[in-house]
């Protein structure tokens, strides 16, 4: 038996009490597993660990399949590890297998509500009413107490970027995970930190134009002018100049051109529709 409050073995005689009814209070994890199963064991150090960083916001039921046969039949458990999902008595999703963390926990989102998130929303608001410094405490303080929430991470990063603090900004998500980076929210944000970071390295677009005008070979001006236009959200712009130099000479600086565009593709996201475009002319010129 777990030393936590928050996690249980469960047997065929006591799932009633520790899953269905408690479940009417919190929502409840249920976790199919045997001794044998490695992706099992993969699994449930990550599920006790959530269980307890969010301090009873879901309650773990763990059952030992091999000792519960029955139990795990008529849940309809057809493989090892499956995790079932209870609330107010019903099963509202499932997965089976080992999923990473950030899966899981995408996974217990819709259905949590933590601490972390009520602090976030109110962050987010204070935000919206013009109150940037009081909304940067509220998630400080939030984090302080949830360390690993990349969520209230990404947020105060947008907030100091927005607010021009884009070294601060940088810096917090240099905490996240490699898994916490790739998520569609870091990776926008990421980008454009770094198209900022660029921005204040350009020269004077003004004197960037002249070269262009004056020398269409000029490629080196073609780029920083797309990197001004970039950082400074004119994107589209940004993403012409950049085909133009690719046009005249792909493998110029290393490719830079192509590295600029793939950049921008990632602060857009995959969606957009400039992207689309631009990925598909940019994949015409390369084949």
């Amino acid at each position: 038996m777990s030393d936590s409050p928050y996690i249980h073995n469960v047997t065929f005689e006591d799932f009633q009490a520790l899953v269905i009814e408690n479940s009417f209070k919190q929502p409840v994890l249920v976790d199919f597993w045997a001794d044998w199963c490695q992706p099992c064991q993969a699994l449930m150090p990550i599920l006790s660990k959530l269980a307890d960083e969010y301090n009873g916001a879901f309650v773990l039921a763990k059952v030992n399949s091999d000792e519960q046969g029955e139990l795990a039949a008529q849940a309809g458990v057809r493989s090892l590890p499956t995790v079932k999902l209870f609330i107010d008595g019903q099963i509202v999703n499932e997965f089976m297998g080992a999923l990473p963390e950030g899966q899981v926990r995408d996974f217990l989102a819709p259905y949590i509500t933590t601490q972390s998130d009520v602090a976030l929303q109110e962050a987010l608001a204070a935000y919206q009413q013009g109150q940037p410094q009081q909304a940067l405490e509220i998630m400080n303080k939030a984090l302080a107490e949830d360390p690993q929430n990349a969520s209230l991470k990404i947020n105060i990063a947008k907030l100091v970027a927005n607010e021009g603090d884009y070294e601060s900004a940088s810096a917090l998500m240099e905490t996240l995970s490699d898994e916490q980076k790739e998520q569609p929210e870091a990776r926008e944000l990421i980008a454009q930190i770094k198209l900022a970071g660029q921005l204040k390295d350009l020269g004077d677009p003004a004197e960037l134009e002249q070269r262009i005008e004056q020398d269409a070979n000029d490629l080196q001006a073609r780029l920083e002018m797309a990197q001004y236009l970039a950082a400074s959200g004119q994107h589209e712009a940004a993403l012409q100049l950049l085909l133009e130099v690719m046009q005249k000479d792909a493998s110029f600086n290393d490719g830079a051109a192509r590295k600029a565009l793939l950049g921008i593709f990632d602060l857009l996201g995959s969606d957009n529709p400039l992207v689309k475009t631009y990925r598909r002319r940019m994949m015409t010129l390369l084949h």
